[in-house]
């Protein structure tokens, strides 16, 4: 088992600054999901773990050793990509057990044996990638990784090429995969679903920068800024300005009733076992999440109220959240 550290680590090209000095620590047989928006820079962050790209200035280590500038072979990690990367023209037993046959490893069959039981994949050895589900050529993208028993696993978005069942279904894999073998894995998603559910621990990132380290019960329950509020939960916390103060509340802590602001209904989404009321109050626009299958017209006329213990206080200019 290794640990992954990152010390105040940057990518520039040019005056485009796509990482600018982050740290943090994966510990040992961890999960930690990276997160966020698109063009965040959890993928470069990702990629120089890996040694796909060198750092413009910090460290990184792997377990005791400073990796800063070696080659992807001499880090003892293993990827999963995006696109799966299977050789078309292989079996799906050729595929899992390529990088082994290309290093020579003797106990290749062995090994091939142990992780197809592992994946269910004992009937699909034979087949071509063309011949497998978009969940199958998942497998056989992680059997591929894990055959090779390295300590750590980087996964880059894996799963977002999948329905959203299949997904669900591919999550809790992963996430027992992890645990049964303990390794240390770092994740690569702009899903926050995926994230709190799979993820030990979260990095947040925000233009290059981290913006939250935490596990996913402290980003949701204690956001540190405006943005980590408006960014985790499905759907995010109501964000609105106050008293000079941005004020937050999840939609599940706000009700409809008759006391509270004025308020003027959008929009009713019904999702079965509750319902998402989209109102506006004092020009916000606000999420409320109700249960059951609240009958409220569009353009209705209610009120919208919660309790003091629910918000949440941000600073209206730094975002920085308030004690």
């Amino acid at each position: 088992m290794s640990a992954i550290q990152l010390e105040n680590v940057a990518k520039h090209w040019g005056e485009s600054h796509a990482l600018d000095g982050i740290t943090f620590r994966a510990e040992p047989a961890s999960f930690v999901v990276l997160l966020g928006p698109s063009g965040c820079g959890k993928s470069t962050t990702l990629r120089l773990i890996a040694g796909l790209d060198t750092p413009t200035s910090g460290t990184i280590r792997i377990g005791e050793r400073d990796v800063t500038q070696l080659p992807p072979a001499e880090r003892g990690i293993s990827m999963v990509f995006q696109s799966y990367a299977l050789f078309p023209h292989l079996t799906v037993a050729e595929n899992i057990v390529f990088g082994l046959r290309v290093r020579k490893v003797a106990d290749r069959e062995a090994r091939l044996a142990r992780v197809a039981s592992l994946l269910g994949l004992e009937a699909l050895l034979q087949r071509k990638p063309a011949q497998l589900s978009g969940g199958q050529q998942q497998r056989v993208a992680l059997g591929r990784a894990i055959i090779a028993e390295t300590p750590v696993c980087l996964m880059d978005e894996p799963l977002s090429n999948l329905d959203a069942q299949l997904r669900g279904e591919m999550r809790r894999e992963i996430r027992a995969l992890q645990r049964r073998l303990g390794i240390t894995m770092v994740y690569v998603t702009h899903d926050q679903t995926e994230a709190m559910t799979m993820a030990d621990r979260v990095v947040l990132l925000r233009n290059g920068r981290i913006e939250q380290v935490g596990s996913p019960d402290e980003l949701y329950a204690q956001p540190a800024t405006a943005f980590t509020a408006g960014f985790i939960g499905a759907p995010p916390m109501n964000l609105m300005k106050l008293d000079g103060v941005t004020t937050g509340v999840r939609p599940e802590d706000m009700r409809i009733g008759g006391e509270g602001m004025e308020a003027k209904v959008e929009s009713v989404e019904y999702l079965g076992a509750d319902s998402l009321v989209a109102a506006r109050a004092a020009g916000h626009s606000m999420l409320v999440r109700v249960p059951g299958h609240a009958k409220l017209a569009e353009g209705a006329a209610v009120r919208i109220a919660w309790h003091k213990d629910h918000e949440h206080h941000f600073d209206a200019q730094t975002g920085r959240r308030k004690t």
